[in-house]
């Protein structure tokens, strides 16, 4: 049902990986508020709204973030928005001391692929979009942090490395680009109902950096005593605060990341 309140409809936005996990919601959220979406992933998805293109897009090409925008523009003639949504997590523990070459040790080859998506990608995507808003004197970046960003976490190093030079970047960016009306937003999810970041690999990678279970990590989702609301977040609430953070409602709001995590903290 299209929100009034939100008054987004007929707006323009770009959503970076935005076939699964959260950044279907986002995807799905925004057309339900009118939106016309352009999804840059890899993977299509599901086709679910008249309003929905689909550009298959490596994030970390600058050649392919280069015709993503140009399509963008050349069919809309505008951008109102962009989300950098497309990330990956891979737990690992910086020295395994209980296991020699352990599979579950940082490799380069880990590192360099989780900046290449997690912080290359939104760089490249920014730096492209922006172009466009300072044409146009106005536009809203929201970039996609972790509440691990803030907080840190075990056996996830490297994972919380990268969404902090996502908060560096929302920061830093605002300061920019805000004298030519151009808004840049954070926003850090905690621990979230399954997606596809949440597979059995996942747990058992990071159950083993975290010296437990896998009954445990799950057991960990609905803690209250690190989560108050002692629950998953649902990916529709993520999705809320981004819809909301996009629209003028939110028009002085930027520079800073929102910690959408039910209260989570060290605990």
């Amino acid at each position: 049902m299209n929100n009034s309140w939100i008054n987004i409809s007929g707006r323009v936005y770009v959503v970076t990986g935005g076939s699964s996990g959260i950044g279907k919601a986002i995807v799905t959220e925004l057309l339900n508020n009118g939106a016309i979406v352009y999804n840059a992933d890899l993977n299509e998805g599901d086709k679910i709204d008249q309003n929905l293109h689909f550009v298959k897009t490596d994030v970390t090409n600058k050649a392919e973030v280069a015709a993503l925008v140009n399509k963008v523009v050349s069919e809309q003639h505008q951008i109102d928005g962009l989300v950098n949504n497309a990330g990956i997590n891979l737990p690992r523990l910086l020295a395994d001391a209980a296991e020699k070459n352990s599979k579950f040790e940082f490799t380069e080859q880990n590192f360099e692929k989780m900046f290449a998506v997690n912080v290359k990608s939104v760089f490249l995507v920014s730096q492209a979009v922006t172009h466009q808003f300072e044409k146009q004197r106005y536009g809203v970046i929201v970039n996609m942090s972790s509440e691990a960003g803030l907080e840190g976490s075990q056996g996830q190093s490297v994972y919380s490395a990268t969404k902090g030079a996502i908060n560096g970047f929302t920061r830093s960016w605002a300061k920019e680009l805000g004298e030519h009306n151009i808004r840049v937003v954070g926003v850090a999810p905690g621990i979230m109902e399954a997606t596809g970041l949440r597979t059995l690999d996942y747990e058992e990678a990071l159950a083993y950096t975290r010296h437990k279970t896998v009954a445990d990590i799950r057991a960990g989702y609905k803690s209250k005593s690190t989560t108050p609301l002692g629950r998953s977040g649902k990916l529709s609430e993520v999705a809320d605060a981004v819809n909301y953070l996009l629209s003028d409602r939110a028009s002085y709001i930027t520079g800073v990341t929102i910690n959408v995590a039910g209260g989570k903290s060290r605990g």
